[in-house]
């Protein structure tokens, strides 16, 4: 416990999945966290509650919104440590399905949302000489069925977080990124509902593919953030860490 402690999170898409995990694990760890989510009433979060985290509803895609929650964090805390790029979307189809609205909808906030929230919070890192970048990508970087648009966008976060590790590394400022397997989320519910079976069929298929024989739980990507965000890690730099139950890349 306390691992976090004195240190100030901004967790996007936070409110629920595996942002909301790692927002109550990041609190666990004694760090003062905020979240910043376009479906803010997703999460039963209360703004500015003594035990939880400040909320702010924001869209990742809009730069002057990001910019205000920053503001307003900096202006609240003093610092920005560490920065969680998990907001998310899928809109799956198979290639000759996909509309242009899919592919832009997913690049957009994988990609545009991860450039600006990392343009904006590393001005106020390299100031304090000090900060922690991570980043969510998936498995599916390496390529899925019926999903171009977001394997290739969690494939163009890899390639983000090398470079963010490269230009920041000096500033005392480390970039790593996540790429879970199957985690038990309401995006993995939407997979099953696009592919017409039930969630339950969908886990039991997926256990068999796993060399530990489950899937995933939100908190075991939390379990990783908390070791890119602690100052243990200061030497880990530029990495991906697939936390899939057995080896993907």
């Amino acid at each position: 416990m306390g691992r976090l402690e004195g240190k100030v999170a901004l967790v996007t898409g936070g409110c629920k999945g595996i942002g909301r995990a790692i927002v109550n694990r990041f609190l666990s760890e004694g760090a003062r966290v905020c979240v910043a989510d376009y479906d803010n009433d997703a999460g039963k979060f209360e703004d500015g509650s003594k035990d939880g985290p400040l909320v702010f509803k924001a869209d990742v895609r809009k730069r002057d919104e990001i910019q205000s929650v920053c503001d307003k964090i900096v202006a609240t805390y003093g610092q920005i440590d560490i920065l969680v790029n998990n907001a998310g979307i899928i809109r799956d189809h198979l290639l000759y399905k996909m509309r242009t609205s899919d592919w832009d909808d997913v690049m957009d906030v994988h990609l545009k949302g991860a450039f600006f929230c990392s343009q904006v919070v590393q001005e106020y890192m390299v100031k304090e000489r000090y900060g922690r970048i991570i980043n969510l990508s998936s498995t599916s970087a390496l390529g899925n069925k019926g999903q171009a648009n977001y394997a290739t966008a969690k494939a163009g976060i890899q390639g983000f977080t090398k470079t963010l590790a490269l230009e920041l590394g000096k500033y005392g400022i480390t970039a790593n990124a996540i790429a879970p397997g199957f985690i038990e989320t309401d995006m993995t519910k939407q997979t099953a509902n696009r592919l017409g079976i039930d969630f339950e069929t969908l886990i039991e298929a997926s256990k068999a593919r796993i060399p530990v024989g489950r899937t995933g739980k939100g908190e075991d990507i939390a379990n990783a953030a908390v070791f890119f965000a602690e100052e243990s890690s200061s030497f880990v730099n530029g990495q991906v860490l697939y936390v899939a139950g057995g080896p993907k890349a």
